[in-house]
């Protein structure tokens, strides 16, 4: 699935041409702050490289985020990450600032869930949080994400938030 589109956005498998939106976005301390810190133009690439390596090892991965006008406006994604010693599957994302306050992030979080539980069959997901950074927890919880417990990771202390899919009935 390399491609979607939500009602405002069009999703595009992460490739070697996003690199420079990649950069821009990972430059910007008010982005950057809950999403590890500003990386450089080579620790993006090297980011990019990982991303793209997790697409070809699982069939999904990292997606490039466009407004319907082509305005690079994010990314997000789905990507298996060791949390306390256990593989789970994250849901991330972060947007350029003249995105935010738009809802993109919780309509991205809804495709992304669905994408994971219908497409994907996946029995859960997580979504790590920093403990303050209130507007990310919401977008998990209106998406359907609880809080489950907190956990120390290499960036601090963070909370795990995780959904699960729904038993068939």
């Amino acid at each position: 699935m390399d491609h979607f589109t939500t009602s405002r956005l069009t999703a595009e498998r992460l490739h070697d041409g996003h690199l420079a939106d990649l950069v821009a976005l990972h430059l910007d301390a008010e982005v950057s702050r809950f999403i590890g810190g500003v990386r450089s133009a080579e620790a993006t690439k090297t980011y990019l490289a990982v991303n793209m390596a997790h697409w070809d090892r699982h069939g999904f991965g990292l997606w490039a985020l466009r407004t319907k006008d082509g305005d690079f406006a994010g990314r997000a994604g789905l990507r298996h990450l060791d949390v306390d010693g256990l593989d789970e599957v994250e849901i991330f994302y972060a947007f350029k600032r003249a995105s935010w306050g738009q809802q993109l992030a919780s309509e991205i979080a809804s495709a992304l869930t669905d994408i994971a539980f219908t497409r994907l069959a996946l029995p859960s997901l997580v979504g790590l949080v920093y403990p303050d950074n209130s507007a990310s927890r919401r977008v998990l919880e209106k998406s359907g994400f609880a809080l489950e417990r907190s956990t120390m990771r290499p960036g601090g202390e963070m909370v795990i938030y995780r959904a699960r899919r729904a038993a068939k009935s």
